[in-house]
């Protein structure tokens, strides 16, 4: 394995981060306090080129793989933007897959080039609020009629349905009691407008990210044409579940990002910040916590890269994209912390970031699954314990 970035990665990050230049920590700032959605950057990011970073060029994409678009959210997070800047882009990099994969080819040619354009937003309809962690409880339902279906339940979490265009959305398509546990779901990939007939959304308020929503939404007797659903009735959580790795090795590039921005800002001020005479930087309960947290997360982008390069070459990345999402979420937790701990009393004001950062990495600890989920699938499937729950 090679794990060095190679001249184009480098240019990947390079123009990244200029890109990020131009929506620093005030842009950021601003927008969580207000609660705007990141026009301007996502923007910027769809002219650039970036929405279709993992979408095959024949589709209007750049073809590259979960190394590269790993690298890319690495980079946004780190530039300031953390969880927000990496919500807004992630869905265009990573909820495309399974069409890509499994989508007929008439599927997807209507959706993937306008994705790439960034001419829509893309979110994704999973989590459930009875079902949570496990996925085959969800009980949102698409009924076939004639050439649709009609899909009725409840969806939550579901970030950017403030502005979508277009849903990944699993639904059940047979009674859990009438198939094996994750049988019956299915996969569509369809247009979605929080105006719709039927559809209801609302904002769900939270700690952190104020720059990209998170949603309840509702369907009630929605339709959805049968053309919209991705593959085999029945067969959308293997879909899914086929691509879940390239989402924890996603979170926790995001995370070494969030991390390394923090232990950068808390360097900052303790090169500038002077007590009892002395910049707080030259004492030792200074610089070892940061020491420690720099060293930390470096290992963990060395996880992210070594996970990202097993998905890419179609090797099982299993057990490296939960350890690296494992200890990329809480490295960069920690880090955030510390640079907390480092700015004194500041560190708790909004001007100088590190709380925004700490408030959003947790997101990393918490989804898209925990990290108690993510040490259960260690136990059983690494270490060959018994199954836990």
């Amino acid at each position: 394995m090679n794990f060095e970035l190679g001249q184009e990665r480098r240019l990947i990050r390079e123009q990244i981060r200029e890109l990020c230049a131009d929506f620093g920590d005030d842009y950021w700032r601003e927008k969580n306090r207000n609660h705007e959605f990141a026009w301007e950057f996502f923007d910027t990011f769809a002219d650039d080129g970036w929405c279709g970073i993992t979408i095959p060029q024949e589709y209007g994409g750049q073809g590259y793989g979960v190394q590269e678009a790993a690298l890319v959210q690495q980079e946004i997070a780190r530039s300031g933007a953390a969880m927000a800047g990496t919500s807004i882009t992630s869905h265009h990099v990573f909820s495309t897959a399974p069409l890509v994969e499994f989508g007929d080819e008439e599927h997807k040619r209507r959706y993937l080039p306008k994705i790439a354009d960034g001419d829509v937003m893309v979110c994704t309809g999973v989590t459930e609020p009875n079902a949570g962690t496990d996925t085959s409880r969800i009980e949102t339902f698409a009924e076939r009629d004639g050439d649709e279906y009609v899909v009725n339940g409840q969806k939550i979490w579901t970030s950017k349905a403030q502005e979508a265009d277009v849903i990944m959305l699993l639904a059940r398509t047979a009674p859990r009691e009438e198939s094996d546990r994750f049988g019956g779901l299915s996969l569509f990939f369809t247009e979605f407008d929080r105006d719709m007939d039927g559809v209801e959304v609302s904002e769900i308020p939270k700690a952190g990210r104020g720059a990209a929503d998170s949603n309840e939404v509702w369907f009630d007797d929605v339709r959805v044409p049968a053309a919209d659903r991705i593959g085999e009735e029945g067969d959308g959580f293997s879909y899914l579940l086929s691509f879940a790795n390239s989402e924890r090795i996603s979170i926790a590039a995001n995370a070494v990002g969030i991390g390394q921005a923090a232990v950068e800002k808390a360097s900052d001020y303790a090169r500038e910040r002077e007590v009892f005479d002395s910049a707080i930087g030259s004492y030792q309960a200074i610089q070892h916590p940061l020491a420690d947290a720099w060293s930390k997360l470096e290992l963990d982008e060395l996880a992210v890269r070594k996970a990202a390069w097993l998905y890419d070459n179609d090797e099982d990345a299993g057990a490296a994209a939960n350890a690296a999402k494992l200890r990329a979420s809480e490295d960069a937790l920690e880090a955030c912390e510390r640079a907390m701990r480092v700015h004194g009393g500041m560190g708790y004001a909004q001007e100088y970031d590190v709380e925004r950062y700490w408030r959003e990495t947790m997101i990393n600890v918490i989804a898209p699954i925990s990290n108690e989920m993510v040490k259960n699938y260690i136990g059983q499937h690494v270490l060959d314990l018994p199954r836990s729950y």
